[in-house]
């Protein structure tokens, strides 16, 4: 069985009041808690039920593995079945830590520089299965009290693509927003584009208000088709007229579009690349870029960029006007860093 849904409450304890479930997700993300012997704001008869019928955690550890500056911890994680995906602990600027999790088993999109996409897609995760990746940091940071004790963020940047899992997805991010202190825009999504389900999100009241960001990688359809073959031909026109309804609809001061770009040499880090990406980036209103130095994937055949071509790629972009930052790299020495988680021989 799966960690506890309101479904199976109801089942397990058809006589108890309503608030008793509100009062069992919060004990859940008491990270001092153990297991459910240590929720005693719950009747013992309700705790052994629950100890004999539901597992306290949907996840286990594997192994964690930290890098060498300190700052990145990487978990693999198994699922009750046995199956291994990876989550990421980061330190950000702020001194706290930002999330990277992951919302499927490996992934179906095969972007042509990443290492997941080399697993192919084994299935997507729960959302409970996704939720337990905040409650697996949140209790090991508590276990571990030398370090910061905050999450103050979580990205949707680790293993599959969130919006081939909408609805799980979007159950674990409204599970978090009720039951932990995370703000709406301290959430991002980040998707390849798929743009039916970015539709919905323009139309589906119960999606919640987090950020977006949509790995473009090139303004230029044929680069763009090169890097990520999923793509549809005429996606980037596409993609543009849905930006600006949800500009329309979320836009504001501290709700904006991100553009992630994965800087690949001679590959989409020329000036005819930067003045594409900074036109088309330009005319859609609040869009910011973001540029990621590309972290190298045994077997691939690509190199990052040097930093002076990421330099002057930044610059050209910003003469349209577009606000650009740069994504530090973190935890590459152990595989943690964006494009490199991967189990091998998973399938």
């Amino acid at each position: 069985m799966s960690t506890l849904r309101k479904e199976q409450f109801k089942a397990l304890f058809p006589d108890e009041p309503k608030f008793r479930w509100n009062q069992i997700e919060t004990a859940r993300f008491n990270p001092s808690l153990e297991g459910w012997r240590g929720a005693t704001t719950l009747p013992k008869a309700m705790q052994m039920k629950l100890m004999e019928c539901v597992p306290w955690m949907a996840v286990r550890e594997v192994g964690v593995f930290k890098s060498s500056r300190g700052d990145t911890y990487k978990a693999v994680l198994a699922t009750r079945e046995g199956q291994r995906f990876e989550t990421v602990l980061m330190e950000n600027r702020r001194g706290q830590w930002t999330i990277c999790v992951s919302s499927q088993i490996g992934c179906a999109m095969r972007c042509s520089f990443c290492a997941t996409g080399t697993m192919g897609l084994t299935r997507s995760l729960t959302a409970d299965e996704i939720v337990d990746q905040y409650r697996y940091w949140q209790q090991y940071l508590h276990a571990h009290p030398a370090l910061p004790p905050r999450i103050s963020n979580v990205v949707f940047m680790g293993m599959g693509e969130p919006l081939a899992n909408y609805e799980q997805v979007k159950g674990a991010i409204r599970t978090w927003q009720q039951y932990i202190d995370l703000g709406k825009t301290k959430i991002t999504v980040s998707t390849v584009g798929l743009v039916v389900p970015l539709e919905k999100i323009l139309t589906d009241p119960e999606w919640p208000e987090v950020r977006l960001a949509v790995s473009l990688h090139s303004a230029d359809p044929r680069t763009r088709q090169e890097i990520v073959p999923t793509s549809v031909p005429d996606f980037l026109p596409k993609l543009a007229d849905w930006a600006r309804r949800y500009a329309l609809k979320y836009g504001n001061r501290r709700h904006h579009l991100t553009f992630e770009y994965v800087m690949l040499s001679g590959i989409n880090d020329t000036p005819a690349h930067a003045k594409a990406l900074g036109e088309f980036s330009a005319a859609l209103g609040r869009v910011k870029v973001n540029v990621i130095p590309y972290n190298r994937v045994p077997g691939k055949p690509f190199s990052p960029s040097a930093q002076e071509s990421l330099e002057q790629f930044k610059s050209l972009v910003r003469r349209s006007g577009v606000d650009v930052t740069q994504r530090r790299t973190m935890g590459d020495d152990i595989a943690a860093a964006c494009g490199q988680l991967v189990i091998e021989g998973a399938r």
